[in-house]
């Protein structure tokens, strides 16, 4: 990164907290971060300063995606289970680019992901949104995590250093399990509560882990300063996580009035990935979801929206996540227009800016254009907040994406 500034002038910033247009702006940035925003009139550049002229369009904090798998190139677990993990390595490159360019600048992924990505990234080796990860998931045996099939009998894969899960089964091996996948740099852990649409031997309606190694897991991470995010359905998964003090519920398409009155309770975190049920629904076989788990789509697609709806009035914090595989990571903007069923334009994306943020645990630092925040930045051709199209046709509207002060792309010159 460079110490020379660069500031966007002529700006319309949208204050995502204020939920408010600031017309005739300038974004200062220096070394990575914000240093100010202030009104444009009578404010002077420096003569080494670059200086972008936004046209008057809106600057926005770059978007968040709550739940990714960067590593996901094709929607059959088992498949990519056998694979080279260089293989996998290279496709992940080609993924992780594609968000950056809808607008993405920070992506938490769940399970898949390790350190050397995230490095790679940081690096800037990769073009690619900033990555949280989790490393590998934890599962029980016959878990959301146990991609076996019902014959197979060994857990040893090609690929086990960069596959999405581990097998634990007790408190002390979910112990070791957590204090691994933090030794190896995580950002939080990740643990299947419920059954799953690509595992195949289990039910959409199974809990799983049981009470004592689920505080387990809570225990470890919070020493560590980290949190825990749980992979969960109905309401008993949901309802015994939160209670366990999991921070961030994923999916949670079956829950009720108890569920979103303990996520208030507790101040848990709710992320619906309603995009990826349309998207399996669609084209999970051709990309590669086995036939035989088609129909676990179906338990799950109709009611995804009704929890949206009953999580947003009762005033859960509900992050943007998407969770798609494969070639349908295509669709990722989508859940944009998916929940404007429910859901404000503004909301959305706070959603996928300052409240994933606050759940990533970098309030002030991600999600906002504010000084000393990271300058990850979009520059969008209208107010997103009132046509949330204007993001979800990035080759047409997204004019400049700014990751850490560096321009990934500017069609502003």
């Amino acid at each position: 990164m460079s110490d020379k500034r660069t500031i966007l002038t002529n700006a319309t910033v949208l204050d995502v907290v204020a939920g408010k247009l600031l017309p005739n702006h300038r974004v200062v940035i220096s070394g990575g971060k914000i240093e100010r925003v202030e009104p444009a009139a009578n404010a002077a550049a420096a003569p080494d300063d670059t200086v972008i002229d936004c046209k008057g369009m809106t600057v926005m904090p770059g978007l968040c995606d709550a739940h990714v798998h960067v590593n996901s190139w094709t929607a059959n677990i088992s498949d990519q289970g056998r694979a080279s993990p260089s293989y996998t390595a290279a496709r992940t490159t080609h993924i992780l680019n594609g968000m950056l360019m809808r607008g993405f600048t920070t992506v938490r992924d769940e399970a898949g992901a390790d350190y050397g990505i995230q490095r790679a990234v940081n690096e800037d080796f990769i073009a690619g949104p900033r990555v949280l990860i989790c490393g590998r998931a934890l599962s029980q045996t016959g878990g959301h995590g146990d991609s076996r099939g019902r014959g197979e009998m060994t857990l040893e894969t090609l690929s086990d250093p960069v596959s999405f899960s581990q097998i634990v089964d007790g408190v002390d091996e979910v112990r070791r399990a957590c204090r691994h996948e933090i030794r190896k740099g995580a950002n939080h852990i990740k643990l299947m509560l419920s059954g799953g649409v690509a595992s195949p031997t289990d039910r959409l309606t199974n809990s799983q882990f049981s009470l004592d190694e689920i505080r387990a897991a809570v225990e470890e991470a919070e020493m560590a300063g980290l949190y825990v995010t749980g992979h969960s359905y109905t309401v008993a998964a949901v309802n015994r996580a939160i209670q366990c003090g999991v921070r961030s519920l994923e999916h949670c398409n079956l829950i009720d009035q108890s569920s979103v009155e303990l996520f208030v309770k507790h101040g848990a975190f709710m992320v619906p990935t309603l995009v990826t049920y349309e998207s399996l629904a669609k084209d999970g076989v051709k990309a590669g979801l086995p036939k035989e788990l088609e129909a676990k789509i179906y338990e799950v697609l109709d009611q995804g929206l009704k929890a949206l709806d009953l999580a947003y009035h009762a005033g859960v914090k509900i992050a943007y996540g998407t969770d798609l595989l494969g070639a349908m990571h295509k669709d990722q903007l989508q859940e944009f227009s998916i929940r404007n069923e429910v859901q404000p334009a503004i909301e959305i994306i706070r959603g996928a800016t300052t409240v994933a943020a606050d759940l990533f645990k970098e309030t002030g630092q991600t999600g906002v254009v504010a000084s000393g925040a990271r300058a990850d930045l979009l520059v969008v051709d209208g107010d997103p907040a009132a046509d949330l199209r204007r993001l979800q046709d990035p080759a047409r509207y997204l004019k400049a994406i700014m990751k850490d002060g560096k321009l990934y792309k500017n069609e502003l010159a």
